[in-house]
């Protein structure tokens, strides 16, 4: 399927750009079965792989959900390989990582199903928002997300601890 030809690798299949960076946020809907439709703005986005898979997961500092493009997926769980399984801390956050990760594809209607497990997770109820967080989207119910972000007291504070001592390129 792969071939190295003159240094440069080839794919049979389409990859959406290695540093891929998805952009804003969008309310919807969740419905009885569990579907979400795909905001517009996102499907934009994602365009070179929407016949490909997505995965989703929960998050590990909020309640609520993440989902990966394929291709974001498989370069986050790189890192997460390298870790040394034979030590037994490796191991045990991989396994709360990785749980209840699942593969879901967008429908002929661009709606993909979250479990009712997941949902339970996120307390995901009527009105979403599905927000980008760099080379993921989280999945948040609205109340929820807005909770979340009147608990950060000072943003311009986080910012310059975060972000202060970073020179630009």
């Amino acid at each position: 399927m792969w071939r190295i030809v003159g240094g440069f690798n080839l794919s049979l299949h389409h990859d959406i750009a290695e540093d891929q960076f998805l952009i804003g946020s969008y309310e919807c809907k969740i419905d009885a079965k569990g579907r979400v439709l795909l905001p517009s703005g996102l499907k934009k986005q994602l365009l070179s792989c929407l016949n490909d898979d997505f995965l989703i997961k929960r998050s590990v500092f909020q309640n609520c959900l993440e989902l990966f493009p394929k291709v974001n997926w498989d370069k986050e769980i790189r890192g997460v390989d390298k870790l040394n399984r034979f030590v037994k801390k490796n191991n045990d956050f991989i396994r709360s990582y990785t749980a209840g990760v699942k593969i879901v594809e967008l429908d002929s209607q661009d709606r993909f199903l979250i479990s009712k497990d997941l949902i339970d997770y996120a307390g995901l109820k009527k009105n979403l928002v599905l927000t980008s967080v760099i080379n993921k989207i989280e999945i948040w119910d609205k109340d929820q997300y807005e909770q979340a972000l009147k608990k950060i007291d000072d943003f311009g504070a986080l910012a310059e601890e975060v972000m202060g001592n970073i020179q630009p390129e």
